[in-house]
C-alpha cells in the first residue's frame, strides 16, 4: 500500500536502515530496489555487526522507504523508527509499523562516536608478555572525499616502555569496515600490566600528508565502563583470549607518526 511515486502510478522502493545516534556512512544499510510496486516483498537480511548491550539500550533502529529515480533524485516514501530496547537477545520480533511521512533530518548522530573496534587481549604465561589482537573495525567515520578511509590502528602500551611500546597495523584501503586479524605482543610482567594503559587509535592514511586521526579507546586500570572490564578480565584471566567491541571516540591525538 505504498503512495504511488512515479508517474504510471507505481514506485521502485527500497529500504534505508540507519542506526541513530551514529555519524558513519558505514552505519546504513539498504536493500536493493524493486521496481513498479507498491506493494514489495524483500525478504532480505541486513545485519550490523559489532553491536553492544550499550547500544541495545541506547540506538534506535531508523527504518526509511524511499523511492528510485532513474535520475538519481531518490524520493522519500515514509519511516519509522524502533529502539532496539524492545527486542531480546536470539529472538526474533516480527513488526507491523505504519511509516510516516516526517521530513527526514539528518542530525549528525553524536558527535563523539566514530566507529567500533574488535580487540582481543590474552596474557600468555608461556610467552611471558600480553598478546593484543586487532581484529576488524565497524562503521568508521569517513575521512576522505571519496566517502571512504584508508584506516590503520596503532597501540601504545604507557607509560614508560620506550620504543617497544608501539605497534601499528597494515593499512587498508578505501573501507569502512575493515578486517585487519592482526596480533602484537608485548614482553611484560603480568604484575606490570595493572600500571600500564592500551592507547589504541585507528588513523586515516594520506600519502605525503599528516595522517587523520579517526578515532580512539584507552583500555587498562585507570579506564571506565567495558574498557576497564575487558582488561580486568584479561589480567584474572591468565591464556584465555577475552575479545570485546569498543566504541571508537574522538578524543583529540595530536601525534600521527
Amino acid at each position: 500500500g505504498l503512495k504511488p511515486m512515479d508517474s504510471n502510478g507505481l514506485a521502485d522502493p527500497y529500504v534505508k536502515l540507519h542506526l541513530l545516534p551514529g555519524a558513519s556512512k558505514s552505519n546504513k544499510l539498504r536493500t536493493k530496489t524493486l521496481r513498479n510496486t507498491r506493494n514489495p516483498v524483500w525478504n532480505e537480511t541486513l545485519v550490523y555487526h559489532g553491536i553492544t548491550d550499550e547500544d541495545m539500550q541506547r540506538k534506535t533502529l531508523r527504518i526509511s522507504v524511499c523511492d528510485e529515480d532513474k535520475f538519481g533524485h531518490n524520493e522519500f516514501i515514509g519511516e519509522t523508527r524502533v529502539a532496539l530496547k524492545k527486542l531480546k537477545a536470539n529472538q526474533k520480533k516480527n513488526f507491523n509499523i505504519c511509516l510516516e511521512r516526517v521530513i527526514p533530518v539528518d542530525r549528525g548522530g553524536d558527535v563523539e562516536e566514530r566507529g567500533k573496534i574488535l580487540v582481543s587481549l590474552m596474557y600468555s604465561t608461556q610467552q611471558g608478555g600480553l598478546i593484543v589482537g586487532i581484529v576488524r573495525c565497524v562503521h568508521l567515520a569517513a575521512m576522505d572525499a571519496n566517502g571512504y578511509s584508508d584506516p590503520f590502528v596503532k597501540l601504545w602500551l604507557k607509560p614508560d616502555m620506550g620504543k617497544k611500546a608501539k605497534h601499528k597495523t597494515q593499512i587498508k584501503k578505501k573501507t569502512l569496515n575493515p578486517e585487519f586479524n592482526e596480533e602484537f605482543f608485548y614482553d611484560i610482567k603480568h604484575s606490570d600490566l595493572a600500571k600500564k594503559s592500551l592507547d589504541i587509535s585507528v588513523w586515516d592514511y594520506d600519502i605525503g600528508k599528516s595522517n587523520d586521526y579517526i578515532g580512539g579507546c584507552q583500555l587498562g586500570i585507570t579506564a571506565k565502563g567495558e574498557r576497564l572490564k575487558h582488561w580486568y578480565e584479561c589480567l584474572k584471566n591468565k591464556d584465555k583470549k577475552i575479545e570485546r567491541w569498543h566504541t571508537l571516540q574522538n578524543e583529540n591525538h595530536v601525534a600521527s607518526d
